[in-house]
């Protein structure tokens, strides 16, 4: 097929399934229209008209205490009328946090959309407003409104922000069913970075389902659509001019965009935004296991002819299946009538379920297959008991190990993570972890650009909340030959991202 006869044949399939987005009393039309000629793909210029106005700039202030303690520099005291005045008046009672002058630091982060112009509804990324004391939205018309956060979800990092509908005529857009694009289809990623009004980019689905390790719930679109900094929060638009999908992160060495992007896809987001804003917070399902996956050997040894679903490795006390409906052990293979191919499957399809709700489960337990009926709790009520089961755990034992405050490791010294450390280095309340207080130079961990001040939360996919988690797991990987160790690291506003480590 010559180039000429694909872009034809393109522009029919995509006519012919485009849809219309009533917003307000005017249509918005397809992301392609036919066009008269046959060279060149047709304009999206009409969609993007239509669209631009709900996207909005999202920016933040952060109040910032003043300086105090043995580091700070007193201002000197000189004579009246001195030349140096001026100087020593810019540079010290200008500094940012300076006592009894205290400074704003206003930051333009990120992009948002209205989703409901008659309540003032904005959706953006959690990232782009965390720590902030004021939220301003401004729209691509000049105007600015002051924003109230209505509530956040970390795990999927969405949130949802009011604004006062009376202040300004919103446009807003509606979510489409992310579950209907497939590897190929045409997307527009709109944003409005920086206060300087709508970009637009348009591409298409490079990929589904995508695991970037960023939370428990990973399910992303992958877009080749350029989404910069500045665009995160922006919505991901199908043909339709529905959103399918919000702009979160890129993989870009540089920080620009190299057309690998990924957006939190809108079965997974829409469910979180009414919540948000039905409740303030999320209610999310809870069976109370923990689980891992299922490799083949051990799918040989529990008689299963191929290795899927999740495995149970353990039972949280108090939880849902503590009456012995589920056991360590078990392997689910289907929950509430939706396969669990994968382990990280299985998170996924309980959260999105209601809490007291009924469902059946199917298990493989010592090579049988049985459903069994539970009724699922809150995850929120379930992560305390968790967090509290945990810290239980071993300590009236006499042979532990005394624990350490700071400890050296593959050339990083990691410290406890608290008020103390918190403050020194500006990490946010959410992130929890091991923070590292400095990195030697010509280190591997100074080779992958780790800095101090970022946050390891986990090593090899098992959590760290001590220097002595650390030292013990990078320990267990020699034991068992890693040359690599893998880290998570959290940024200090809760950014999350990979590294690998040479333990040489």
């Amino acid at each position: 097929m010559t180039s000429n006869s694909f872009l034809r044949a393109a522009r029919r399939t995509l006519t012919a399934g485009a849809a219309a987005l009533l917003i307000g009393a005017a249509t918005v039309p397809s992301l392609v229209t036919p066009a008269a000629a046959d060279d060149g793909p047709a304009s999206v210029a009409d969609l993007a008209q239509g669209l631009l106005g709900a996207v909005v700039n999202i920016s933040t202030s952060q109040r910032v205490k003043g300086t105090e303690g043995p580091g700070a520099v007193p201002m000197p005291q000189l004579p009246e009328g001195s030349p140096f005045q001026d100087f020593f008046d810019d540079f010290f009672k200008n500094r940012p946090g300076e006592q009894g002058n205290p400074s704003q630091k206003v930051q333009s982060l990120g992009s948002g959309f209205v989703v409901d112009a008659e309540q003032g509804i904005v959706v953006t990324n959690n990232h782009v407003i965390a720590d902030a004391d004021d939220i301003e939205v401004n729209f691509s018309d000049g105007v600015t409104l002051k924003a109230t956060l209505v509530g956040t979800d970390t795990k999927t990092d969405v949130a949802v922000l009011k604004v006062d509908p009376k202040g300004h005529k919103l446009t807003a857009v509606k979510f489409g069913d992310s579950s209907k694009m497939r590897v190929g289809d045409w997307v527009m990623a709109i944003g409005n970075p920086f206060g300087l009004g709508g970009t637009v980019t348009v591409g298409i689905v490079s990929a589904r389902n995508r695991d970037i390790n960023s939370g428990p719930y990973d399910d992303f679109i992958q877009t080749d659509a350029a989404i910069n900094r500045g665009n995160s929060g922006g919505p991901l638009f199908n043909s339709a001019g529905e959103v399918i999908g919000i702009n979160t992160a890129i993989i870009s060495p540089s920080g620009g965009s190299i057309g690998i992007g990924f957006s939190i896809p809108s079965q997974l987001a829409l469910g979180v935004v009414d919540q948000l804003r039905q409740f303030g917070e999320t209610r999310r399902g809870w069976l109370g296991v923990r689980i891992q996956p299922v490799t083949d050997d051990i799918a040989e040894s529990l008689g299963m002819a191929t290795a899927k679903g999740a495995l149970v490795a353990g039972v949280i006390k108090g939880g849902p299946v503590d009456n012995g409906t589920i056991l360590a052990g078990d392997v689910i293979i289907k929950f509430d009538g939706r396969d669990v191919n994968e382990m990280r499957d299985l998170p996924r399809v309980v959260a999105e379920s209601t809490v007291g709700k009924a469902v059946d489960v199917v298990i493989v337990r010592k090579g049988v297959e049985q459903t069994v009926k539970v009724t699922l709790g809150r995850l929120e009520d379930g992560e305390k008991l968790a967090s509290a089961e945990n810290g239980n755990t071993g300590k009236d034992t006499d042979d532990e190990a005394p624990a350490v405050s700071t400890a050296s490791v593959l050339g990083m010294t990691v410290g406890e993570l608290n008020d103390e450390t918190r403050t020194k280095f500006g990490i946010a309340a959410e992130v929890s972890g091991v923070v590292i207080t400095d990195v030697a130079k010509d280190s591997a961990a100074a080779e992958r650009g780790i800095q101090a001040g970022e946050v390891i939360t986990e090593i090899a996919q098992e959590s760290v909340a001590t220097p002595k988690d650390v030292m013990d797991r990078i320990a267990a990987l020699k034991e068992q030959g890693r040359k690599n160790a893998l880290l998570m690291l959290a940024s200090k506003s809760g950014e999350l991202r990979f590294v690998t480590i040479r333990m040489d």
